[in-house]
């Protein structure tokens, strides 16, 4: 039987963890420690090291807060980040090690934003069993939109004719450097009208992961007669382009500024497997907001749905009694 050695995320551990992130089947680049550590003020991190021996084979990142860790409430979804070709039988002995070890450390619960299946690099639904085995329940389910690239990009007539418009205006679309126009002149303020809240980054913090990520992070601004008129901030993977912020001028109706922007983006990266619009759920996935789903369903996205789930770390020998 596999000897699993369980230790605490440490600054010297930055190499081996960034390394073991970029080859591993289920992670995407938010894990890595400069995305994770540059709102370390806001959390205590409580990440865990999995280790055959000397070799590194499994990562959680996570955050306590009193007897609870999270995987990551600082970061979109969370994962127990593994090696490609791990077996299932060690992967149940790995997880139950991880468990038993948040239990003697008098953590009683995890709470995890699985990672959507759609950034797995390789088919990987161990946890899904694991969480049958442990009991663990189901607290909360967002419904999300994407494209499948491998069915065609479909938009219905609408947007055939909201392109349409945006073609005969002249609207021009940029790569930008630059997010002040965007986060100052259009984000921040249609999110206050529209919702009272803030952008979940800062200008300051976007501009600092765009700098540290620039081949995953990247910015689309739409133009007329060279004003601003929309922007969307995308977030690239291997597998998965997705839209992690997008907002329009008060006229993006008029102008279908937004529409030509997600329509160039959707087609720039028609390469990839899935174009991920992202939430359409609200209140703990309770509401589903229809203008908001039928708007990316428009461009012919899907449904896809990200569990959130609880799992109490004693039932870590439920797991041990199934492995025979």
């Amino acid at each position: 039987m596999k000897n699993y050695i369980v230790k605490r995320y440490q600054k010297e551990h930055y190499s081996i963890w960034n390394d073991f992130i970029s080859r591993a089947k289920n992670a995407t680049f938010l894990f890595h420690r400069d995305f994770m550590d540059y709102h370390n003020d806001r959390f205590e991190d409580y990440s865990l090291m999995v280790f055959e021996e000397k070799k590194l084979v499994a990562v959680l990142p996570a955050n306590r807060v009193g007897k609870v860790i999270y995987s990551h409430q600082g970061l979109s979804y969370g994962s127990i980040v593994i090696k490609k070709n791990i077996k299932i039988k060690e992967y149940l002995i790995l997880v139950a090690t991880l468990m038993r070890f948040l239990n003697s450390n008098e953590i009683e619960s995890i709470y995890l934003k699985q990672l959507p299946k759609i950034y797995n690099k390789a088919f990987s639904e161990e946890f899904d069993y694991v969480t049958y085995l442990m009991k663990g329940e189901i607290y909360r389910s967002d419904l999300h939109m994407v494209i499948d690239n491998e069915q065609g990009y479909k938009p219905n007539r609408n947007r055939l004719r909201a392109l349409k418009v945006a073609n005969e205006k002249g609207i021009e679309v940029r790569l930008e450097n630059d997010y002040e126009d965007f986060w100052n002149q259009i984000l921040i303020p249609n999110l206050k009208a529209r919702y009272n809240v803030a952008p979940v980054h800062t200008l300051t913090e976007i501009s600092l992961l765009a700098a540290l990520f620039p081949n995953q992070i990247k910015l689309y601004n739409a133009y007329l007669s060279g004003i601003i008129k929309a922007g969307v901030v995308v977030f690239v993977m291997e597998n998965v382009v997705h839209f992690q912020y997008s907002s329009g001028d008060e006229d993006r109706n008029d102008t279908a500024s937004l529409d030509a922007l997600f329509d160039f983006i959707i087609q720039k990266y028609s390469d990839k497997k899935y174009i991920s619009f992202g939430n359409c759920s609200e209140e703990n996935g309770c509401f589903l907001n229809t203008g908001l789903a039928y708007w990316k369903e428009s461009f012919g996205a899907k449904s896809m749905i990200q569990n959130f789930i609880k799992i109490s770390t004693k039932n870590y020998s439920k797991i041990e009694s199934a492995i025979k």
